[in-house]
């Protein structure tokens, strides 16, 4: 543990003087022997370090001369920014997003829509023993209705989890969900009513989107930008102009763009959501995903007053099909209880008892350490495949974070066309006008990089690109 710990402090450090600019685009790197002699650390704790910085794209290995910064790819420019059509608070008009069920539930694609983790990138044989050992210890409430709350002994330990990244939470303000989009929905029910105005990003995921309309809620958008993330001058002036009820945000690794607000424009949203009366729903699925290994700070940090419900899951880092999720309910966990009891009831009670097992006996961090490591990679892989394989003019995302790529397809193409021509040919991908209120970012598609790299995966993006460029010339 203590050798992994100094390895990722060294990175931290040197990524820092790679951003100050103390370390320039194209100079050399010292060597490993080097490193380990400035920095007293053996030289397997050096190798691990660049490594880690090599899987962000900081720095590359040429052969028998060491390691350099990267110099930027040129020109690879960024998505450019979501030009909104309307600022006026509206209900849901996009059909499409009632359709995009029949294409999750296809079993016969190449999964390139998806933002999932490969299984095997996941503790599933750590899971299955504690899932075992709750069951004998305690087959009688494994098998029974839990409380609407859910476990006390699972709460704990994602009190614990956040306490790691800055909040301290109370236990018994922890709300158990069946996955983070329930804990999203419930929270909406709670503060709520239909027609009332809630604020989203866009572009955003289409889920958010769903459980908006199925309340009857009235959006408007604030724009999220690659890079730099919600739009903070935006967001205040619409607050400013509109009756917002209530905000859901993803200030960390958005999908679909992937991007993560900085600390600075977290605490003025929090600040201008409380001095409006908004209540601030945060979804929070992604902030253990960080390919730098560096936890981005949840808004529910920068909160005073009990205006923040952070919502999370465990889907993407321990296993999707478990489903179990939470809220942080702050000042409403009472009501989201509520909400619980007369919606689902309960949480399942084995899969709750067999993570908190988990949590408790095995080494969660070091099975993060290796989700990002592997996520990295494959974002700069897959990144590097579409600039190599589409049309001059494609412009993809960069994320540091998450499992999602956000395309900005070259002029002339749609995404809603390319997402049909490759469905015809058993290619998975999510066409852009699915992440939006009004089905605005249509030359956009989405694509998961969760996957572990493989000769199908290159295949199928190399027929991507194919068909863009066919449509292109078409």
């Amino acid at each position: 543990m203590a050798s992994i710990l100094l390895y990722e402090n060294l990175a931290t450090r040197l990524r820092g003087q790679i951003r100050r600019g103390v370390l320039r685009p194209g100079e050399r790197m010292p060597s490993l022997r080097g490193l380990g002699r400035q920095e007293r650390v053996s030289v397997a704790t050096a190798v691990e370090a660049y490594l880690q910085l090599e899987r962000e794209g900081l720095v590359e290995a040429r052969e028998r001369s060491g390691y350099y910064v990267r110099a930027p790819t040129a020109p690879v420019p960024a998505t450019r920014a979501i030009r909104l059509q309307s600022r006026v608070p509206q209900t849901l008009r996009n059909p499409a997003l009632l359709g995009v069920l029949d294409v999750l539930l296809r079993e016969d694609l190449l999964p390139l829509h998806v933002a999932i983790p490969a299984l095997e990138l996941l503790p599933s044989a750590a899971i299955a023993s504690a899932t075992i050992r709750a069951m004998r210890r305690a087959p009688q409430s494994a098998l029974d209705y839990g409380t609407p709350q859910g476990s006390r002994e699972l709460r704990v330990q994602i009190a614990k989890r956040y306490l790691r990244a800055g909040v301290d939470i109370d236990p018994d303000e922890i709300v158990i969900t069946a996955g983070a989009m329930e804990a999203i929905s419930l929270a909406l029910r709670s503060v709520t009513r239909s027609g009332d105005v809630v604020l989203l990003e866009t572009p955003t995921y289409y889920g958010l989107l769903q459980a908006v309309a199925a309340l009857g809620l009235r959006v408007i958008e604030v724009p999220n930008h690659a890079g730099s993330g919600i739009d903070v001058a935006c967001l205040r002036t619409l607050l400013a102009r509109h009756a917002v009820r209530a905000a859901v945000l993803v200030p960390n690794f958005n999908n679909p763009v992937g991007s993560c607000s900085n600390d600075a424009d977290k605490r003025a949203i929090v600040a201008a959501c409380a001095a409006h009366g908004v209540v601030l729903i945060e979804d929070d699925l992604y902030g253990e995903l960080a390919y730098s290994g560096e936890r981005p700070a949840p808004l529910r940090r920068f909160d005073a007053g009990g205006s923040v419900i952070t919502c999370g899951s465990f889907s993407k880092t321990l296993a999707p099909g478990l489903r179990i999720g939470w809220a942080l309910g702050a000042q409403r966990t009472a009501d989201i209880v509520r909400a619980k009891c007369f919606s689902t009831i309960a949480t399942a009670m084995l899969p709750q008892l067999a993570i908190a097992d988990y949590l408790a006996r095995h080494d969660f961090d070091r099975a993060l350490r290796r989700l990002r490591r592997e996520l990295a990679t494959n974002a700069q892989r897959w990144r590097a495949a579409i600039l190599h394989h589409f049309p001059d003019g494609t412009r993809v995302s960069d994320p540091a974070g998450g499992m999602t790529l956000w395309l900005e397809l070259a002029d002339g193409i749609e995404g809603q066309a390319l997402f049909e021509a490759a469905l015809a040919r058993g290619i998975g991908s999510l066409p852009g006008h699915l992440f939006s209120t009004r089905g605005d970012c249509r030359n956009h598609l989405r694509l998961g990089c969760g996957l572990r790299w493989s000769a199908d995966i290159d295949a199928g993006l190399r027929e991507l690109g194919r068909l863009a460029t066919k449509l292109r010339g078409s």
